[in-house]
């Protein structure tokens, strides 16, 4: 009977440890994106979020000059998100695009 409560005990503790190692490897990802226009001027970068990445959706997360993380489609689904990104990348001299998530 001890050897079993021994034993569980060391099959619980391996789990959670187990799991609190995974918790560090998650992925921030957008869950939804909108599409409405982000003014430029508050724009400082973005990245572009795919599902291969490990998310349940494609999308460009652009962060504004506040550090927000804002949603919104990616650049093939809506013209203002390409020319947006073609204004940063101008600005910033380059591209600042990723395949993981945002």
């Amino acid at each position: 009977m001890a050897f079993r409560l021994i034993a569980l005990l060391c099959l619980a503790s391996v789990l959670c440890s187990y799991s609190e190692a995974n918790a560090d490897a998650a992925v921030d990802c957008c869950l939804t994106t909108k599409n409405k226009e982000i003014p430029n001027r508050i724009v400082k970068s973005f990245k572009i979020q795919t599902v291969e990445g490990g998310c349940m959706i494609s999308a460009t997360v652009f962060t504004t000059k506040r550090g927000f993380k804002l949603c919104a489609p990616p650049a093939h689904e809506s013209h203002w998100v390409e020319k947006l990104i073609k204004k940063l990348q101008k600005k910033n001299g380059k591209s600042k695009r990723t395949a993981r998530g945002a």
